[in-house]
Order: C-alpha cells, then structure tokens, then sequence
C-alpha cells in the first residue's frame, strides 16, 4: 500500500493541471472564476479539480502557495553560491521582481482580498524579510556595509515589504509590487553601501 506522501504528491496530470491554473490566474486572477469555468478553461471535469481540492477557495490557495513556494525556490537557486552581501541583496530584489512582473494586478488584487491567499503572500513576504535581514548582517559583518544600525535597517526593511505585501504602498504610490521590489533593493544598497 503506497504511504501517505505518496497518496498526496500529485500525478502527472494534476501537475500540468496545475501549472496551467497557475498561469491562468497569473493573466487573470481567481476570483471570478467558478469551478464549471476553471473546467471549461482546462477542459477537464469538475471532478479531477476536486481531486486537486475541495473547493475552489482552497484551489486558489494551493494555486498562490504553488506561485509563491516556486518563486522562492528558483530565488534561491538564482542567490546559490553567492557570498558578496550587495549581490546578494540585489539579486534576491530582482528575483522577487521578476517573479512578482508574471502576476496580473488582477491576481494580486484578489490575493489581498481573499485572507486565506494572503496569508500565503504574508508567510512568504516574512521569509524574504528575515533573508533580507540575514543578508545585512553579512554585509555589516565583511565591513562592506556601513554598521549604523543595521538591525533598525533590517526592521525597516521588514515594514517596507509588509507595506508591499498588504497593497498599501502600491496604493499610495500606484506602482507594482514589483517595481516597489525593484525600489527597495535601490534603497537599500544606496544606504548601506560604504
């Protein structure tokens, strides 16, 4: 009898199913959709995205966890091996840019609007803020970044991606999550560097 784990990894199919509602919330969020929709679009029956999820609530949260979960994975790759603090910064920034330029205003509207995928975005929003905070402290330990308080930085820093994350500076600022993303790293390796 195959173990749990191996009853809940997605086949084949589930997978490509999955990347195919991914890229289609990406283009156009997930809120207007219904399940007879997303089945109609993937031409596929209701019953196999059940089988994904029990509810299109919880598809799109499984959708939004997979976005985000893929986001910080190839971030990672991208930073592997990198030891120089302001590259680190930069490259992590430009990453979460990149990866948040594939998100419709549409699909991050509905995630700031639905709790359950903003949740998912705030997990993954304190993950890069205690990366970010990591990567200051290196700088701060090489002598490359000016020691004038690098935690208050940090924390800052933490607030700035909070800001990001629940819309408000892309309301007050109408840019991107994005763009902000792109401005932070700008701040900070303008006001860190020696």
């Amino acid at each position: 009898m195959p173990s749990l784990e191996a009853r809940r990894r997605p086949t084949a199919r589930q997978r490509a199913l999955l990347a195919e509602l991914e890229a289609l919330f990406l283009a156009e969020g997930f809120a207007v959709f219904t399940l007879d929709d997303i089945a109609a679009r993937l031409r596929c029956s209701k019953s196999t995205l059940y089988a994904l999820a029990p509810s299109k609530e919880q598809l799109a949260v499984k959708v939004v966890t997979q976005f985000f979960r893929g986001a910080a994975e190839r971030i990672e790759e991208r930073i592997a091996g990198i030891d120089d603090a302001p590259k680190l910064i930069g490259e992590y920034l430009a990453g979460v840019a990149e990866h948040l330029n594939r998100a419709s205003a549409t699909f991050m509207r509905d995630i700031a609007e639905f709790a359950p995928a903003r949740e998912t975005y705030q997990v993954n929003s304190r993950f890069a803020a205690k990366r970010l905070r990591q990567f200051i402290d290196l700088g701060v330990a090489d002598g490359v970044f000016r020691d004038v308080q690098a935690r208050l930085v940090a924390e800052m820093t933490g607030l700035i991606i909070e800001g990001i994350q629940t819309g408000v500076l892309g309301q007050r600022t109408e840019v991107s999550d994005a763009e902000a993303f792109t401005a932070l790293g700008e701040l900070l390796l303008g006001g860190l560097n020696k």
